[in-house]
């Protein structure tokens, strides 16, 4: 058995191999949801507004649309998390800022997932 501790470090590494590792896995997973993205932006530029609706109300869009939401935002959040621990030098504004962007990422999440649901 491969020891835990081996793979993702311990402390401050295994935060940052926590990391590393899920901006990885939400950038694989983004892939080939964004291809689902295009097709739903090109539809609500050029589709009437019901055949757009009628497309999202699709249980295997709306799903694709909604895993793209919850791994966009969280592979922003995680990046700019990682910008600000590499450029801000004063530790107690590398946590407000930390704090401020995962409530933003997470507010404009559930904005967008309401949205969604609504239309539902």
């Amino acid at each position: 058995m491969i020891n835990k501790l081996a793979i993702f470090g311990n402390g401050a590494t295994k935060s940052a191999t926590w990391h590393w590792l899920m901006q990885r896995i939400t950038a694989v997973i983004l892939i080939p949801l964004s291809f689902q993205l295009i097709v739903f932006l090109n539809l609500c530029m050029t589709a009437p507004f019901q055949q757009t609706v009628a497309w999202l109300k699709s249980p295997l869009n709306t799903i694709c649309i909604e895993v793209w939401l919850l791994a966009v935002f969280y592979h922003s959040a995680i990046g700019l998390q990682v910008v600000i621990e590499d450029y801000v030098a004063n530790q107690e504004l590398q946590v407000k800022l930390i704090k401020v962007i995962n409530l933003s990422f997470l507010f404009l999440a559930v904005a967008a997932l309401f949205f969604i649901f609504r239309i539902m």
